[in-house]
């Protein structure tokens, strides 16, 4: 009986602190599904529609297209550097890190080259690759214009323009993204390695 130390449960009574046996009828019971579980179905399910809505697979001419013009700015990288010196390892010049950049370059398109009729990761041309010109024509300008008013504004401007036009970031963190970029590189590349590029302080 129930409130009796040892005393003994009724017949056909649950005891105090167990769990009913189930009956064959019973179901089980329900087990909650995880969240992890949820966000990895969207996941697939976000990947399957960017999978149909994504340009198709560039061609192999395209493939050299792109290949040979990789080694052409290699090249003409190359070029450049020697103009401005070389230099050597214990001496870099100006030239040196231009030089290894070009080297870099003219060994991509040629890897470019040798997968040009395997490979299918390089998308068709399309609405899209016009943001990657865009972004090209900007760094043109960049170029042109840094050595006349140095690099303080047209950095800014060309990270701002690249996050907020080309990359869709917010105008708040597009904006203080552009100024602390600015600034990291002033205080190490002027301040602190008194490397000489044109800038305005």
């Amino acid at each position: 009986t129930r409130g009796s130390p040892g005393g003994r449960t009724a017949a056909g009574a649950t005891p105090q602190g167990s769990v009913a046996p189930a009956t064959p009828g019973d179901s089980p019971p329900a087990t909650p599904v995880p969240a992890t579980l949820h966000d990895l179905e969207e996941a697939v399910h976000q990947l399957e529609v960017e999978a149909e809505h994504r340009p198709p697979p560039a061609g192999p001419v395209t493939n050299l297209v792109v290949a040979a013009a990789v080694i052409a700015l290699g090249v003409a990288t190359l070029l450049g550097s020697l103009s401005l010196g070389a230099g050597t390892a214990a001496q870099p010049a100006s030239g040196t890190w231009p030089l290894l950049i070009g080297v870099v370059l003219v060994a991509l398109g040629l890897g470019l080259v040798a997968t040009a009729r395997h490979t299918s990761d390089a998308e068709r041309f399309s609405r899209s690759s016009w943001l990657v010109l865009a972004g090209l024509a900007t760094m043109v300008v960049f170029v042109a214009v840094i050595g006349v008013i140095g690099f303080e504004i047209p950095a800014a401007l060309l990270c701002f323009v690249w996050l907020r036009f080309l990359g869709r970031e917010s105008w708040r963190s597009s904006i203080l993204t552009s100024i602390g970029a600015v600034v990291a590189f002033y205080l190490i590349f002027v301040a602190a390695l008194s490397v000489p590029i044109p800038h305005l302080f």
